[in-house]
């Protein structure tokens, strides 16, 4: 039997652009009239997708669409999706902060959130005072708080101004300290927006390490938004990806961001080929004109078996000595797997060049790569094109897909000799 700690059932969030409220009082009186009678809202017919990229024809938008998802004890759920996708939204009527628009929410325990630097603070308060404020709105009492006190300041780094009113404090050291309240006085669901981001380097590691231990030896539940692809990876067991405010993947982390990092795909027949704007990718001296992924298969995606061929077509409009391309094989959290470059060429005249490189069978692991290329003259970038192009390593076993999970983003066939030992 699961054990599922929060059930979210139908959920949809409308709101009504350009002003506050829930619209003219025409619009307020037909909602009332409607409910009296025991019909539905008229205005949950109508309203647009949530696309920030788009006007839209209604002044309704729904951030939200039927949203249905469960999360189970001790699982750290990572949401992730782009800009507007409705990621904050959701995680404020998880934390009760707002009420769906339609739908149902069940909780199987005591809920903390980190949704904006200073969110629940009182910035009148001491620190130490703010403290024992989130402690009684969690529902501890004065003598379990005191216990954990300690351990709470020790861990924001913030003894210094614990008796300093927190208006006073950076947004970094208020979330330090808004995320060791709500780690250490154990609430059995955290979430956590963005907000994270806010802290340095060392708080991040620390933070991402707490939530470990909480979710795995304390058996908390944790919810998790970020944009940051390596921390979502490193902490999140399970992804839900958002788009235009409804749920488009919800399953195994690294499935998860591989759909995210695919969300900005517009060719079905996909990363491939790679074909712009020389307006933009280009400049008076180099242009990019073509990047072609080469593989025996015409799917969209390569299977670890099979050998690649980069082939990259330019121009070049200057004669130039000393010139290099340099191509950099990154991981969705920006990794560099693999660094090449072609052989320094002395002197090149102007005109138009292919290079090509070969990725052999059995290297790269099955995971989603994005090349980066650098066009160089004596070791000065001329032009740099980031995430040229995605692509996609499948493992086929026996023509099946194989769905676990190998370490690292490379793995070659390395031929192992080993003898066996005689014991005289």
């Amino acid at each position: 039997m699961k054990d599922i700690i929060l059930k979210a059932e139908n959920i949809s969030k409308q709101y009504r652009l350009g002003q506050v409220g829930t619209g003219t009082l025409s619009h307020d009186l037909n909602r009332w009239w409607h409910q009296v009678r025991g019909k539905e809202n008229p205005y949950l017919k109508i309203g647009d997708t949530n696309d920030r990229s788009t006007k839209g024809e209604s002044d309704y938008v729904w951030a939200l669409q039927d949203i249905n998802f469960e999360v189970e004890r001790g699982e750290v759920l990572g949401i992730i999706g782009k800009n507007g996708a409705g990621k904050s939204t959701l995680l404020k009527i998880l934390s009760r902060v707002t009420a769906p628009t339609t739908g149902t929410i069940k909780f199987g325990g005591r809920v903390a959130s980190l949704l904006e630097v200073g969110t629940g603070f009182n910035g009148e308060m001491t620190g130490r005072e703010n403290i024992y404020l989130n402690g009684a709105i969690l529902g501890m009492t004065k003598k379990e708080i005191a216990s954990k006190i300690d351990e709470i300041i020790d861990f924001s780094g913030c003894e210094r101004y614990i008796d300093t009113p927190v208006k006073r404090y950076s947004s970094g050291m208020t979330v330090r300290l808004a995320f060791a309240v709500a780690a250490f006085l154990e609430p059995e669901i955290l979430i956590i927006d963005e907000v994270l981001a806010v802290g340095d380097a060392e708080f991040q590691k620390k933070a991402i390490g707490k939530m470990q231990d909480i979710s795995r030896s304390g058996g908390r539940t944790v919810l998790f938004v970020s944009h940051n692809m390596a921390a979502v990876q490193s902490l999140c067991t399970r992804g839900i990806v958002l788009e235009n405010g409804r749920i488009v993947f919800d399953g195994v982390i690294e499935e998860a961001i591989n759909r995210y990092m695919l969300l900005d795909e517009t060719d079905e027949s996909y990363p491939k080929t790679f074909d712009k704007d020389s307006s933009v990718f280009g400049n008076s001296i180099v242009r990019l004109n073509s990047v072609d992924i080469i593989s025996t298969l015409k799917e969209n995606f390569f299977t670890i078996k099979e050998k690649l061929n980069i082939r990259i077509d330019f121009s070049t409009f200057k004669d130039i000595e000393n010139f290099n391309l340099a191509i950099n094989f990154k991981s969705f959290t920006d990794d560099v797997i693999i660094f090449s470059q072609i052989t320094p060429v002395k002197f090149s005249e102007k005109g138009g060049y292919v290079s090509e490189l070969v990725i052999p069978e059995n290297f790269l692991n099955s995971k989603m790569y994005t090349i980066d290329l650098h066009f160089v003259c004596n070791n000065t970038s001329l032009l740099t094109i980031n995430n040229v192009v995605n692509f996609e390593m499948v493992d086929f076993r026996d023509g099946i897909n194989y769905y676990g999970v190998w370490a690292g983003y490379v793995r070659p066939n390395l031929k192992f000799d080993f003898d066996r030992k005689l014991n005289n």
